[in-house]
């Protein structure tokens, strides 16, 4: 007679490759999800079906009808709702399981925080649309010892690897050094089609399950290539690269990017003509304050969780955190400018 508590999952656990002592695991599990759009809504959805017993979502953006096309998790209502993607997130995940512990989180994951964001994290799982960010991942999670999974999608192609310290080559001795800037494709050159997200995310949950069970010799070890709209999936052989000896995360153990001491950190958003700008030295920002401070300047919205303005050509986006989002400029020196301008951080 199966427990009432794993009767939910009755069907996954029918599977040779899971059964009940599996699925007990999976439900004492901590993921951490960092980004939720297109990749992070899928596998996140599917790891809360799965029973993952704790599953934190971390993201820094809102919801935009753009979206829709292909971030399975949101609505239109949630646009009219005005909430941060990690909230909504949170809300729908709950609903299709109250017994695990979904954590939404409205921030932004930088060298500063990662390690009280991802605290008690079992695995990772990559939902970020942007090299700077995996390339932290990556330095935190080779230095700590834990497993992480990196995708990306773009156009109609998509690509999966498992990160396992120890087991399976890093990131950076697989891309040894990030892209420079206009010469890797993004949303805004190239566009994406909905499917490739849902493919990515898929193998991202099911080889997250595979890791957290214990199953790592059934776990991939190649990086995976996907083109959803040529039908073709290759497995790339990258286990050259566990031989090298000059990998300067997982053999030489210098980590640059957790190590980072510029005080405002910029990133461009993808497909947004936007940037993100952060103070390392702002957090716990009183938003009543200062949308009292900004209304001389121009008509301010806000809610708990963010405020709104809009000065010209420029909308900004304040979070609690002290992150900005700043619409109508791609230009990284313009935004901290606008930044210090307007809100004086």
């Amino acid at each position: 007679m199966m427990d009432q508590s794993l009767e939910r999952y009755s069907r996954q656990i029918l599977l040779q490759h899971i059964g009940e002592e599996c699925q007990k695991v999976l439900m004492d599990s901590n993921v951490v999800v960092v980004g939720c759009g297109a990749l992070g809504t899928v596998s996140s959805s599917y790891l809360t079906r799965a029973g993952i017993g704790q599953i934190r979502i971390i993201d820094r953006d809102f919801i935009e009808e753009s979206n829709l096309q292909r971030q399975l998790l949101f609505d239109e209502n949630d646009i009219a709702e005005g909430l941060p993607k990690a909230i909504t997130a949170q809300r729908k995940l709950r609903k299709i399981n109250n017994k695990a512990n979904i954590e939404g989180i409205v921030t932004d994951v930088n060298y500063a925080n990662i390690e009280e964001l991802t605290k008690g994290a079992d695995i990772i799982i990559d939902g970020t649309d942007n090299f700077e960010t995996r390339f932290l991942i990556n330095d935190f999670c080779i230095k700590n010892n834990i497993p992480w999974i990196y995708g990306a999608c773009i156009g109609s192609r998509g690509l999966t690897m498992n990160i396992v310290p120890s087991k399976t080559p890093c990131l950076r001795c697989v891309f040894e050094t990030m892209p420079q800037m206009g010469t890797f494709p993004t949303c805004d050159t190239a566009g994406v089609i909905g499917p490739i997200a849902g493919i990515i995310g898929s193998i991202q949950a099911t080889e997250a399950i595979k890791i957290l069970t214990g199953k790592f010799e059934s776990a991939n070890k190649a990086l995976i290539e996907v083109d959803v709209w040529d039908t073709k999936v290759k497995q790339i052989d990258v286990s050259d690269f566990m031989g090298l000896n000059d990998c300067p995360t997982c053999k030489l153990h210098t980590f640059k990017y957790l190590e980072a001491e510029d005080g405002v950190m910029t990133t461009l958003l993808c497909g947004k003509n936007a940037v993100q700008v952060m103070s390392r030295n702002s957090s716990n920002v009183d938003l009543v304050q200062l949308a009292r401070r900004l209304t001389s300047v121009s008509n301010v919205s806000s809610n708990e969780f963010m405020l709104k303005f809009r000065v010209k050509d420029n909308e900004f986006t304040v979070f609690p955190d002290g992150r900005a989002i700043i619409t109508g400029t791609n230009d990284l020196s313009t935004a901290k400018s606008l930044y210090s301008k307007y809100l004086g951080m």
